[in-house]
C-alpha cells in the first residue's frame, strides 16, 4: 500500500456519508455564525475577546458534542463532556476579569459570561438544537447591546450624578 493510498484510507475511514457531513457542516456553521454575533458586539464595544474568541469557542463547543454523537456514545457519556467543557470555559472567562486595584474596579465580568453562554450555544448547535442556538444568541446579542445601553444610561447617569456631588463642597 503506498503513502497516499494510506493516507486516503487514513482520513477518509471517519467521514460520515455525505447527508451526515451536510448536518456536521450546518451544525458548525449556525455555531460559527452565533458565536460571531455575540464576538462582534464585545469588538464593537472594544473588548479584547471578539469575533475570532467567541467563535473559536462556539466551534470547539459544537465540535465536543458532535464527535461522541458520531461515535455513538451514550447520553450520559455526552452529558458528563458537556459538563467538563462548561467547566472549563469558566476557566477562560475567569482570564478575561480582571482586578483594577487602584480603580478599585472589576472589569471583564460581562465578557467572561458572553464566552461561558457562547460556549452553550455552540452545544446546543451542536447537539442539532439550531433554533433554540439562533434564539439564544440573539437575546444574547440584546442584552449585550440594548441593555448594555439601557444599563449606562440610567445607572451610568445615576453613579455619575452621585460622583459628582461628592466631589462638590455642601453650601
Amino acid at each position: 500500500m503506498s503513502f497516499t493510498t494510506a493516507l486516503w484510507q487514513e482520513f477518509s475511514a471517519e467521514l460520515p456519508s455525505a447527508a451526515e457531513m451536510a448536518i456536521v457542516a450546518i451544525r458548525l456553521s449556525v455555531a460559527i455564525a452565533v458565536g460571531g454575533l455575540l464576538g462582534f458586539e464585545r469588538a464593537h464595544v472594544g473588548k479584547a475577546a471578539g469575533v475570532r474568541t467567541h467563535m473559536l469557542v462556539t466551534l470547539g463547543a459544537a465540535i465536543v458534542v458532535l464527535v461522541p454523537h458520531l461515535i455513538g456514545m451514550s447520553s450520559a457519556d455526552i452529558s458528563r463532556i458537556i459538563q467538563g467543557t462548561l467547566t472549563g470555559i469558566g476557566f477562560i472567562g475567569g482570564g478575561v476579569i480582571l482586578k483594577m486595584s487602584e480603580q478599585h474596579q472589576i472589569v471583564g465580568i460581562t465578557t467572561a459570561a458572553s464566552i461561558w453562554l457562547t460556549a452553550t450555544l455552540g452545544i446546543v448547535a451542536g447537539t442539532g438544537r439550531l433554533g433554540l442556538a439562533a434564539v439564544g444568541a440573539v437575546l444574547a446579542f440584546l442584552i449585550l447591546t440594548l441593555v448594555g445601553r439601557l444599563e449606562r444610561d440610567l445607572i451610568g447617569n445615576h453613579l455619575a450624578g452621585k460622583a459628582e456631588s461628592a466631589e462638590k463642597p455642601p453650601h
